[in-house]
């Protein structure tokens, strides 16, 4: 048995068993390893950083996918950008309402090998006659579409690599532009303890294209380092502001069953810790 020791953070990390590799090889943008674990089942890696396990993927996905789908109300047009493992896309496919699904992800062998390896993260969304899946840079795609959206989701991976276009000011103006009135974006942030730059910099550049901007948080055991911060950018600013009530009768009205996301957490989940508060230059009654 051999291990797998995440390269992320210099003088810190998180070590994994590797009970069996099941693929380990490089795609035409970075190299992909996926194994399984004892305890945390199937994991997928890129570049040396892990970017999702089967025990706790469902924080994630239901986090990033509910919370701005149901704030919206009325989403019908669904924008996906990154998302290869095919578990963002199975949380929006439970949305009735929605009526399509764009999906734009750099790496099409990242997408095929984890259909065949990490099948119970799609559970069969691929073929969901409502996707539209498109191996393109998620930059490109949003600088160039003119088809507008309700929601957009961005489930990147850190700001390295392929990833770190979909960090940049041009990025977020490119959304912002892609958006529906009352449109909301929500996109994947880092572990604020570690990676404060990270929150910071996404901060600066959703402040003047926003009217309500924010963060909001959740604990994924295998992204280490405490909660991990999704950017929040609202084109209509009661889209946050949801009472307790109105978002459990759209909960209950989906008839979606979670295993992490309910109203109550999606009210707490935008309170932010006083040092995370302090570095994004917010108050700590907004």
């Amino acid at each position: 048995m051999s291990d797998y020791q995440e390269t992320l953070y210099e003088g810190y990390g998180q070590r994994f068993a590797v009970d069996r590799m099941l693929y380990e090889g490089r795609t035409e943008h970075q190299h992909l390893a996926i194994f399984e674990n004892a305890r945390m089942g199937r994991v997928m890696a890129l570049d040396g950083v892990v970017q999702t396990a089967e025990a706790d993927e469902f924080i994630y996905h239901e986090m990033l996918a509910h919370v701005p789908i149901l704030a919206h109300g009325l989403a019908r047009r669904v924008l996906i950008i990154g998302g290869g493992d095919g578990g963002m896309l199975r949380e929006v496919a439970k949305h009735r309402d929605v009526e399509s699904i764009t999906m734009a992800g750099i790496d099409g062998k990242l997408v095929e090998m984890c259909r065949e390896f990490l099948p119970e993260h799609s559970r069969g969304a691929f073929e969901d006659a409502r996707l539209n899946l498109l191996i393109d840079d998620g930059l490109r795609f949003v600088l160039s579409v003119e088809e507008k959206f309700d929601v957009i989701i961005v489930d990147s991976t850190d700001p390295v690599g392929p990833g770190a276009a979909l960090f940049s000011q041009e990025f977020y103006q490119a959304c912002r532009r892609c958006l529906n009135d009352g449109g909301i974006l929500v996109a994947q942030n880092g572990t604020p303890f570690l990676q404060l730059n990270e929150v910071q910099a996404t901060a600066k550049r959703m402040s003047g294209l926003f009217p309500d901007w924010h963060f909001y948080q959740a604990a994924v055991p295998t992204y280490i380092g405490g909660a991990m911060a999704f950017a929040w950018g609202a084109c209509d600013s009661e889209s946050r502001k949801l009472s307790l009530g109105t978002l459990c009768q759209r909960f209950a009205g989906s008839g979606i069953v979670t295993r992490y996301y309910n109203p109550h957490v999606h009210l707490a989940a935008f309170a932010l810790p006083q040092y995370v508060l302090q570095a994004i230059g917010k108050p700590s009654n907004d």
